[in-house]
């Protein structure tokens, strides 16, 4: 007791102790209690020990969690000067009061006081934290700090279980904007759709209810108790509508809404726990399970998107959710009236308020749609299509620092589109060995991004330190479902494949930008955007060149086929018309009809051949003179 502070010592006086207590000898017995046997042998000898018995009453134990709050203490020593010694006579209180209402009144006091405590409060740090006159660091070498690295890693801070036993499925995280300790974890139980569904058991009755489609809103310093709980459905006897999907308005964050796997929509109040407060009827939902929501621009923050496997997307607002807004069909090919059974499913739905007229659409079959809410057709609200990857695309997030740069995640790839470049938007690329299935933009750096794949890998990529592998990589024993970043980049939730969610801290290394990382981030957007500019008209002009050739070719062709087709009906028109013999032809005519002269030709043709025939026969003899016989003999 002495030790805690609360001693209290009491002292009397011996004669205020009673009377004194007599003792006399006598032989009386009034109880002889005879020792058994049996206890004896039950006896057990030990050393002597020390007990403690504590009869104060007991009280009841209670803790809060309290936000921390850092206080910090400044002092300011002012001395007052700066007069104008030729207007103003400094020992006369009157001149100086006059002179200091005449400053007061100008407009740019204000100003140059503001400025004027922002430089003395950053000097007086400044002189407070080091000695301005004074070296420092001048004994040790000069390639001391070559081996200085910014320390990049993350640790376990928490593990968010499920409070149902099995653990249910983890659909996402979602951050508070405004509250950055609180987040919702939303869970649901596919295994209730069987026949022969056995309900899990709530570890914690006594907060919530008994409905295993449940979510929760958790506090990030007490991974026991949840916040507050919200179900899927408005009686407890519709156990099967299950939750897939749930959204946070970012502008007002006590709306909510989500998307059951009946195909329908409904809206919540954070502020209250229990049902939802809104669900739209069977007949105005979707076909199939809803599986994206994304709240959209609008003055009373009460608009946003729905979409479904069914391939379509609908337009919706939470003051009347009997009947949807504006219905869009995801076909690649839009036409004005549109057929369901060319559309695709929709998975992702992304909107960015800085740019409310424009939102995307990831569909099941790896294609993605930009879409302009201003259109009024679907030819006109569809500005866009492209064929990205061969699965569904699991992500669509924007760079929080260059929103016109997205993040696309789908079968074993990674890509990055922006929405500058058409016809070509894919500026990087990364392929991984496993399926990735999540992946997330860090909030505190803009080159900073995660990837999670389904053999448990968690992988930090930086695009500025390397792009041919991970800067750090942590693995775990189940699949990375969902990856967020809390808004000041500093905590990064994990959710894994059996229903935990984990929060790990980031070091300084990966939370904190350096001085010149968005410059440098903005110059490769630029270069790479400038690189697929180039290849698009480079591309543009070798389709230009391939259709000029062939318009040539088909020109050519049809010349050539002109002026065949104008020599045959040439030579028809010859072989038509009468023909004229000239004078040559007629006498040789003449000739070929008079037989004598035939003959007569016949026979000098003969005596011709005979003469030639003699002077073949015919023996020369060369005689050689005297001269000419001395040098050949």
């Amino acid at each position: 007791m002495g030790t805690l502070g609360n001693q209290f010592i009491l002292s009397r006086e011996r004669r205020r102790f009673g009377r004194q207590c007599l003792f006399t000898d006598r032989n009386e017995m009034i109880l002889s209690v005879q020792p058994s046997g049996r206890l004896r042998l039950k006896y057990i000898l030990r050393n002597p020990i020390d007990e403690r018995t504590q009869l104060s009453p007991q009280y009841a134990l209670s803790t809060a969690i309290t936000q921390n709050v850092t206080l910090d203490n400044h002092g300011l020593n002012h001395y007052e000067g700066g007069w104008n010694v030729k207007e103003v006579n400094v020992m006369d209180e009157e001149a100086t009061l006059r002179y200091r209402k005449k400053v007061e009144r100008d407009d740019t006091w204000g100003i140059e006081v503001n400025q004027l405590l922002r430089d003395v409060m950053t000097i007086s740090s400044q002189n407070n934290s080091i000695n301005i006159y004074q070296e420092f660091f001048i004994d040790l070498p000069e390639d001391l700090g070559r081996g200085i690295k910014i320390k990049i890693s993350a640790k376990i801070i928490s593990v968010f279980h499920d409070l149902w036993f099995p653990a249910r499925k983890l659909i996402a995280c979602e951050w508070s904007t405004t509250e950055p300790w609180s987040f919702n974890l939303t869970f649901c139980e596919p295994r209730s759709m069987k026949l022969d569904y056995v309900p899990p058991e709530n570890q914690m009755p006594d907060f919530g209810n008994d409905n295993p489609n449940e979510f929760f809103k958790w506090d990030l310093d007490d991974p026991i108790r949840p916040i507050a709980h919200y179900r899927s459905s408005p009686t407890y006897g519709m156990l099967n509508t299950m939750v897939l999907i749930v959204k946070v308005c970012m502008r007002e964050e006590n709306y909510m809404v989500g998307g059951f796997n009946s195909g329908q929509v409904c809206y919540w109040n954070s502020d209250e726990n229990g049902p939802p407060k809104k669900i739209c009827p069977l007949e105005a939902s979707h076909r199939e399970a809803t599986t994206a929501v994304c709240w959209v621009h609008s003055k009373l923050n009460t608009e946003f998107y729905s979409g479904s496997l069914d391939g379509s997307v609908k337009y919706w607002d939470t003051r009347d959710l009997k009947m949807p807004v504006h219905e869009l069909l995801c076909e690649p090919y839009p036409e004005d009236v549109q057929i369901r059974k060319n559309s695709h499913g929709v998975t992702v739905l992304e909107f960015e308020y800085t740019i409310p007229i424009r939102y995307i659409i990831g569909s099941d079959m790896g294609w993605v749609f930009a879409c302009n809410r201003k259109g009024t057709t679907a030819s006109e609200t569809i500005a866009a299509c492209y064929p990205m990857f061969c699965g569904p695309i699991r992500t669509i997030m924007r760079n929080p620092f260059f929103v016109k740069n997205f993040m696309l995640i789908g079968d074993w790839r990674m890509r990055v589109w922006s929405e500058e470049v058409k016809n070509a938007p894919s500026t990087f690329y990364f392929r991984r060995r496993h399926q990735i299935i999540s992946g997330a933009w860090s909030t505190g750096r803009c080159s900073l991004f995660v990837l999670g794949d389904i053999c448990g890998n968690l992988e930090f990529w930086d695009l500025i330190m390397l792009h041919s592998r991970p800067i750090f990589a942590m693995k775990f024993k189940y699949p990375v479902v969902h990856l967020i970043f809390r808004p000041d980049g500093h905590v990064l939730s994990v959710g894994l494949g059996n229903g935990d969610c984990i929060m790990l801290r980031m070091e300084e290394g990966m939370r904190s930008a350096t001085v010149k990382e968005k410059s440098l981030m903005m110059a490769m957007f630029e270069r790479e955007i400038t690189r697929c500019k180039l290849l698009e008209a480079r591309e543009e002009e070798m389709k230009l060149k391939k259709r000029l050739t062939i318009l040539q070719e088909e020109e050519t062709r049809k010349t050539l086929a002109k002026l065949e087709a104008k020599k045959k009906k040439m030579q028809a028109k010859k072989e038509a018309a009468p023909q004229v013999e000239d004078e040559a032809t007629l006498l040789l005519r003449l000739i070929e009809g008079d037989e004598e002269f035939s003959k007569a030709m016949m026979d000098f043709n003969e005596i011709v051949d005979i003469v030639t025939a003699k002077r073949s026969k015919r023996i020369n003899s060369m005689e050689r003179t005297l001269f000419e016989r001395d040098i050949y003999y």
